[in-house]
């Protein structure tokens, strides 16, 4: 059955999204959202309408909410929030169906996901808004002033991806640690409980046994087993991660940020750095940071064979992203 029929009136739609942009510059972001609800009513196929609202959800959804004072503790999200999260979600999807190339929309999708706790999702999106960007860029459009956010986003997605699959590698190592000490219990109590049945049938033949000392020494020999398992867990948790730390290699550094690459690009004397970073460079001073001779972004080439490595060792290694 066909869905009700949309008279679409494109003028008073946009004179909606222009009151619904002086909402949001004006940090009215429900008036915002209200105002451009009204636009989509009126004129349903424009993607900008989607991503403006999702936008406005994205601030209503960061306003008021404070950072928790334990870095590595999750954020508690509202109810609220989680519904205003879902609708981004919900509007850039629209957006990207109505113009797939669509940079914005990617960008606040990988931010609803990853507020929402769906890394490996935000990854994928951020990603996407990534390789957007520097088309758009190379194509002479605004994209130069996006690529930091973006980056900064990926990396953030990188991170918390790597830190959920360590979580599960770690919860499963848990559950074998915990495993092996319930048989080590098991081995204890048998012994104990043989301990017992030897004692009962060495008083039947006249002879006696310790009981209570034979079975304190039973008793810290697995106490004695089950830490040495519980201590094993812990060194096999953290050592390697530890060890991991101290050697990032030199390779995926940017000598501009110090900090591990995202999207790295040579210039015309062999250097590589991230291509954010170097952009913000050339902003400052249109000059190669290393040699000072003059340096366009034109002159730039991605380093494909590089990003792949970084790629493979950020996904290895979720904790370099805060080197």
């Amino acid at each position: 059955m066909a869905g009700p029929e949309v008279n679409i009136d494109r003028g008073k739609s946009l004179l909606l999204k222009d009151q619904g942009n002086k909402c949001f510059q004006a940090g009215d972001y429900a008036g915002a959202e209200a105002l451009y609800t009204k636009a989509i009513n009126h004129d349903p196929t424009n993607p900008l309408l989607y991503t403006n609202r999702a936008m406005s959800l994205l601030s209503l959804s960061k306003k008021g909410s404070s950072e928790p004072q334990d870095p590595s503790a999750i954020p508690v999200l509202t109810p609220i929030q989680i519904e205003n999260y879902e609708k981004v979600i919900a509007d850039s999807l629209s957006s990207i169906r109505l113009h797939a190339e669509n940079m914005k929309a990617y960008y606040f999708l990988a931010q609803a996901q990853i507020a929402l706790h769906r890394p490996s999702e935000a990854l994928a999106s951020a990603k996407e808004a990534h390789r957007l960007c520097v088309e758009e860029i190379h194509k002479g459009g605004k994209g130069a002033s996006s690529i930091g956010p973006i980056t900064e986003l990926v990396l953030r997605c990188k991170k918390e991806a790597w830190e959920a699959k360590e979580k599960e590698r770690l919860d499963a190592q848990g559950g074998l640690v915990r495993e092996l000490q319930v048989l080590l219990e098991k081995e204890r109590d048998r012994r104990v409980e043989e301990l017992h049945s030897q004692a009962a049938t060495e008083m039947t033949d006249g002879e006696g046994v310790n009981v209570p000392v034979e079975e304190q020494k039973i008793t810290e020999e697995y106490a004695r087993k089950i830490e040495e398992v519980r201590n094993m867990g812990v060194a096999a948790g953290t050592v390697g991660e530890e060890g991991k730390r101290r050697n990032v290699p030199d390779w995926c550094i940017d000598d501009i940020t110090f900090s591990v690459m995202v999207d790295p690009v040579v210039t015309k004397t062999g250097q590589s750095y991230d291509r954010s970073s170097l952009m913000e460079h050339l902003k400052r001073t249109p000059t190669d940071p290393l040699t000072r001779e003059p340096l366009r972004m034109e002159d730039l080439r991605p380093n494909l064979a590089l990003k792949e490595a970084c790629d493979e060792f950020l996904e290895q290694n979720g904790w370099a992203v805060d080197w």
